[in-house]
């Protein structure tokens, strides 16, 4: 299978200024080169059959007919290969000059785009030989064959419409109204830009912002083929500055002058997602279609693509250090302010919070404190309770004693098993049978004791539970389920640990760095089995439910941009290759969609929580979901 991507090149072969037969020849072979590598799609420079900077050898008749047989060789010579070749060419029609990209599919010519802005300004001066193209599609003869001539033009794959590209030429990017914004509007998911940009101090930067912006803005890929090698150095310099990008990532770049010297192509290389672009533009109701362009389809047969482009295996956590601090800092401002305004609001003395020793309520009680020092409240006014029972460590109740005191907080302990053995009691329930009725009443119990104690306090319940167990359903119903403000709601475990961490390293406590940093040692556990014969944790959620890393990169894809289970576990097996075994991978993602669609009662009646992400489960904002919708669409074989 596909799963939708497309690999794709931006080249920069080498040019010789005004010899279209020498340069036809570079082109072929970077045509080769990128058959071999199963590029579907190769972005040519402008002009790049005679040469951008020929000036007015352009008036040449001599020149115009060399490029024209320079076009005829090269449709010939690629007509063997799988691939859509797009290369820069000047194309008379009447009268008149145009600079433009002609699309090649198999030896034939799909269409000819010309370009619609021409810069005559500083350095470039090409209205002096080219005619800036109109509005107008119509059509041309080439080669005996009648050829759609316009800049408003798709091209699409028949066999996969997803995959649907236009064309626009250097400084139509640079412009205020890019040509691209019709075309991506009018279906183009990839948008092709065929440049001579020459190097001056600080453009490097400045392209590559306007690549990436233009792709966000278009919710497209964008390839953009740079001039380099061989171009006249007479009054500018190129450097093959080839860009990449998809919907405001960089996906790859050559560096400006790679590779300048030689008889080397260079070329950029990776795979576009079309049906994530699609998915996403669906998903926003304000991107708006138009059919303003002519559509132009090519039978190119699906196939699978090797992926050479990099996907992070924890999505939610940037892995710029700089990047991840910025982004821990943003976070805990956004959780905190959220539950200051909540108890501003609320008119509450207090912020009660059971902290077990675990990583969610640590986390959960590091906010309330900076809730506290945001309103200039002491931070006593934060209760903090334990309640130990039957699953609790030593370990985990003298970490949350640790941590409470070196954060100022007022702290009680309430051992609950008394009151869980007269429930049983009370219900008839064998305390030796360690069923959910075991676990759960003690979640619930903690729970009552949480809200009595705010009623008392006139006080408000802080939720402890992440954005990952809500997608597995892994809370008790009205138990650690239920708060009054849940300030973890919408992120998932492995950010909550990056978090945690950042705290850790950034505070001036060394007592209080080193609980935080025994807490994130501390196995992920909700500790209501009895302890093993050492006194350990005997109770691991990662064991029972899966790794939360994978949990949390199924959960990325499937709800941000509503991918398949079978992508995300083509995606899985190529970030985690070499970490779990593919069967170990289908086994969780298996489990993940089962426990997402059965669990969707528990997030039908959350409490309120701030969002901090673009993947949140709220049913009042990101996720509306019928409790008792079938799976078994989704279901992975």
């Amino acid at each position: 299978m596909n799963y939708g991507f497309i690999k794709v090149a931006a080249a920069s072969p080498n040019v010789t200024v005004a010899n279209p037969d020498r340069n036809s020849d570079e082109i072929i072979k970077a045509v080769r080169t990128a058959a071999d590598l199963g590029v579907k799609l190769l972005v040519t420079p402008e002009l790049g059959v005679t040469g951008y900077t020929c000036s007015d050898l352009f008036l040449q008749k001599r020149l115009y007919e060399s490029s024209m047989s320079a076009l005829r060789k090269i449709m010939n010579e690629t007509a063997p290969f799988d691939i859509v070749t797009i290369v820069g060419v000047p194309i008379k029609v009447g009268s008149e000059l145009y600079n433009c990209a002609a699309v090649i599919y198999h030896g034939e010519l799909l269409g000819v785009v010309p370009k619609r802005n021409l810069p005559n300004y500083a350095e470039f001066y090409e209205r002096r030989h080219f005619t800036p193209a109109s509005d107008e599609l119509r059509e041309i003869e080439l080669f005996g064959k009648v050829v759609p001539f316009g800049s408003r033009i798709v091209f699409y794959s028949i066999n996969m419409p997803e995959f649907s590209f236009g064309c626009e030429i250097c400084e139509d990017l640079w412009v205020a109204e890019p040509p691209s914004a019709s075309l991506a509007a009018s279906g183009a998911m990839i948008i092709c830009n065929l440049s001579a940009s020459d190097e001056t101090i600080g453009k490097a930067t400045y392209r590559r912002s306007l690549v990436i912006g233009q792709s966000a803005r278009l919710v497209s890929g964008y390839i953009y083929a740079d001039a380099g090698i061989g171009e006249s150095t007479t009054d500018m310099v190129f450097a093959g500055h080839n860009l990449i990008a998809e919907n405001g990532a960089l996906l790859s770049e050559s560096k400006p002058f790679e590779s300048i010297f030689g008889d080397s192509c260079p070329m950029t290389v990776s795979e576009i997602d079309v049906t994530r672009l699609d998915s996403e533009r669906v998903r926003m109701n304000t991107y708006k279609s138009a059919d303003e362009c002519l559509k132009i389809g090519f039978d190119m047969p699906v196939v699978h693509t090797a992926l050479t482009r990099k996907f992070e295996p924890m999505p939610f956590v940037p892995s710029d250090a700089t990047e991840r601090g910025e982004r821990c800092e943003t976070i805990l401002t956004i959780q905190s302010v959220g539950l200051a305004r909540r108890l501003t609001h609320a008119h509450a003395n207090k912020a009660v919070i059971g902290i077990s020793g675990g990583l969610d309520s640590c986390l959960a009680l590091l906010v309330s404190v900076k809730a506290m020092d945001i309103l200039k409240r002491p931070r006593t006014d934060v209760i903090a309770i334990t309640m130990p029972c039957f699953g609790t460590t030593s370990r985990t109740r003298s970490n949350a004693e640790i941590l409470c005191e070196r954060l100022g907080v007022g702290f009680r302990c309430i051992d609950i098993k008394k009151a869980v053995n007269v429930h049983f009691e009370d219900i008839g329930h064998d305390e030796t049978n360690h069923n959910v009725v075991y676990e759960n009443a003690q979640a619930r119990e903690r729970t009552q004791i949480l809200m009595d104690i705010a009623n008392a306090e006139n006080g408000m319940v802080i939720g402890t539970g992440d954005l990952s167990e809500l997608a597995l359903g892994w809370a008790t119903y009205n138990g650690d389920h239920m708060s009054m403000y849940g300030v973890n709601a919408s992120i998932p475990k492995t950010l909550v640990r990056h978090i945690v961490g950042y705290y850790a390293d950034t505070s001036d406590d060394k007592d209080l760095s080193a609980v935080l940093w025994d807490i994130l040692d501390t196995p992920v556990s909700p500790e209501l089995l009895p302890a093993d014969d050492a006194g350990d944790i005997a109770q691991k959620t990662e064991d029972l439910v899966g790794p939360y890393e994978l949990h949390d990169f199924f959960l990325f894809y499937f709800i941000r941009y509503g991918f398949t289970p079978e992508k995300i576990e083509y995606l899985a097996n190529y970030v985690f290759d070499g970490r779990y075994a593919p069967e170990t991978i289908h086994k969780w993602l298996a489990n993940f969609v089962r426990r997402f669609f059965i669990q969707q009662y528990k997030r039908s009646c959350l409490p309120d929580g701030p969002k901090v992400g673009s993947v949140t489960l709220s049913p009042r904002g990101d996720w509306r979901m019928p409790s008792d919708a079938s799976f078994d669409i989704w279901k992975i074989n």
